[in-house]
């Protein structure tokens, strides 16, 4: 017997229960701010404003039971209540993969006052259920890798780490300006694509590109492409660091709505010269978007950490990024 059936055969409590987009919303984001404030960032905060002000918008509301399954916001999921306020909380976010669903276990979050009593158990088991009734092809979480007691319960309930991901940010310092050893800051020029594409594949592996809702074929040279960009409101700049003629490493700088640009370095830490060129391209884009500090990126954990550090960007966590099978 399968780790689902198990599940189901769980006596179901009373405290928990579907999340109602029409009533919850506003609670589940002062629940999620309360747990996540001391590592929430500005796409965090921005999240959970949504939130609040998609909870009070009847318009929205009255619509909102029919896009369930594609809102970007947490319209789906499941919810502790207890000593009538919601005290536990877990998101099903839907996504595409090549056409096929993926879930999102998302926000699960129990109060302080209320730990320890295994809601967050309950809630993520019933998630579980609820996509395996729903016969998706993938299921997944993430979880801090600070967060030792959440890893457990995860593990012990079917997840597997799949990988590690740290997000960095550009630190509040002034770009340094390095001595270029030879190497040359150019404009990414098209004979430069294939070898990028490759560092790209294996960097931000197609396995989770589902998540980000970006692709690598956004930085092909050629007006296809452009043209693509311009009707998904995406404006792209590339770079490429090379010596002697050899490409060492490039950057992407990936803007959407004129928010402040995400950084999609690639490389390969075991070409001589890359990190160096790394770090080049990283302090070049700092000072490119001078007037956009909050520049972000997110990269394999424990990979070009040093030359990532020399361009004056700061991790801001590490995520383990998990899988729960269905079958």
């Amino acid at each position: 017997m399968n780790a689902v059936r198990l599940l189901s055969a769980v006596k179901e409590d009373s405290r928990l229960r579907a999340l109602n987009a029409l009533r919850d919303l506003p609670a589940v984001a002062d629940l999620i701010e309360l747990c996540f404030a001391p590592t929430m960032d500005n796409d965090g905060q921005r999240y959970i404003n949504e939130m609040r002000r998609a909870g009070q918008d009847d318009g929205f509301l009255r619509w909102a039971k029919y896009v369930a399954e594609t809102a970007s916001l947490p319209l789906m999921g499941f919810v502790w209540e207890e000593d009538n306020r919601i005290v536990g909380n877990a998101s099903l976010v839907q996504f595409r993969d090549q056409g096929k669903r993926v879930y999102l276990i998302a926000n699960i979050a129990t109060h302080p006052d209320y730990r320890h009593r295994g809601i967050a158990r309950a809630l993520t088991e019933r998630s579980i259920r609820a996509a395996h009734d729903k016969s998706v092809s993938a299921l997944w979480l993430h979880v801090r890798n600070d967060n030792p007691d959440a890893i457990d319960l995860y593990t012990d309930l079917g997840f597997k780490e799949f990988t590690r991901r740290t997000s960095w940010a550009a630190s509040s310092s002034t770009p340094q300006t390095l001595s270029p050893h030879a190497l040359q800051v150019m404009p990414r020029h098209p004979r430069f694509w294939s070898q990028q594409q490759r560092w790209l594949r294996r960097l931000y592996p197609d396995s989770l590109v589902w998540y980000s809702q970006w692709n690598v074929n956004a930085l092909r040279p050629g007006p296809w492409a452009w043209l693509s960009n311009l009707f998904a409101d995406l404006d792209v700049q590339q770079w490429a660091a090379t010596r002697n003629g050899t490409l060492r490493a490039a950057l992407s700088a990936v803007s959407n709505g004129g928010r402040a640009p995400t950084l999609y370095p690639a490389a390969d830490a075991t070409i001589a010269g890359a990190a160096e060129a790394l770090t080049q391209l990283l302090v070049h884009a700092r000072r490119c978007f001078i007037n956009h500090p909050a520049l972000t990126l997110d990269f394999p954990a424990n990979e070009m950490t040093d030359a990532i550090m020399a361009a004056g960007f700061i991790p801001r966590r590490t995520l383990i990024w998990m899988q729960h099978s269905l079958s």
